[in-house]
């Protein structure tokens, strides 16, 4: 089951994902999260810093890294977090409900589109993505345009989900042993998982994942694939999911941080 707030997945991740720190910029104390990883590559065998709309800072390390190198790295770059928890600070500061209307942006797959509602007489009710933007066609004004509008983009998402999810399983499991044929899945908005995974091994997804970048939606569809091995969040579960995905926790903190922005869309 993948919880959408938490920023825990099970007592074996919350013991590994305990590390953290702080730092002082100015007369401010700066918190930050340590998730340690195994690189791939030597390419990958760096520091990186995330900062998330929630003001939560996760510093991703290799396994190896020493707390000195991670305080390095942390002070070398405390005006760049510091920046970034003021600009998302000032972002939150102005959220305004939904409207509906051209100029409001929306996510998909981790990149911002703007909305246009266009009016064209002779065009029928429609929506799609077109030169950067995601675009509604009215063929009039209506008293009840926004409701109409919202609906048509709830309407999108569902099935840019359900494509997304059956391309991105597709790829998945062939490096899978334990799944012969695409699990059956069903797209519905849920409040409190990302996902989740029956004992028959029937899947159930959030559409709003489909907002999140792309190693995100991969997180969550590997997670509850693997439950179809092992069911429960034991060890043997967090050991495959670490051979599918060994950057998980990485990628799981950054979803995490975009939860909210997510669905409060």
């Amino acid at each position: 089951m993948s919880d959408i707030l938490s920023r825990q997945a099970g007592k074996h991740a919350a013991e590994s994902q305990s590390e953290c720190g702080v730092f002082a910029y100015g007369d401010q104390k700066v918190e930050y999260q340590v998730v340690r990883f195994c690189p791939e590559k030597p390419s990958q065998n760096k520091v990186t810093i995330k900062v998330h709309p929630d003001s939560r800072v996760v510093v991703a390390v290799p396994r190896e890294a020493t707390e000195l190198q991670i305080r390095d790295a942390v002070y070398k770059r405390a005006r760049w977090i510091w920046q970034h928890l003021e600009d998302f600070q000032s972002q939150m500061d102005d959220v305004h409900e939904r409207q509906y209307i051209s100029g409001e942006t929306y996510f998909y797959l981790g990149r911002r589109y703007q909305l246009k509602v266009q009016i064209e007489p002779e065009a029928s009710v429609g929506i799609k993505m077109a030169r950067g933007r995601l675009e509604v066609t009215l063929p009039k004004p209506l008293h009840n345009q926004r409701e109409v509008v919202k609906g048509l983009l709830d309407k999108w998402y569902h099935t840019q989900a359900r494509r997304v999810f059956r391309q991105r399983m597709k790829a998945l499991i062939r490096q899978m042993s334990w799944i012969s044929e695409l699990p059956p899945y069903r797209v519905l908005p849920m409040q409190k998982q990302w996902g989740s995974c029956s004992r028959e091994g029937r899947l159930m997804l959030n559409p709003h994942l489909v907002k999140a970048p792309r190693d995100c939606v991969d997180y969550v569809l590997t997670h509850e694939l693997c439950h179809i091995a092992e069911h429960n969040h034991s060890e043997q579960f967090w050991r495959l999911l670490g051979q599918q995905m060994p950057d998980w926790k990485v990628v799981k903190a950054e979803l995490d941080g975009m939860a909210e922005m997510y669905l409060n869309e």
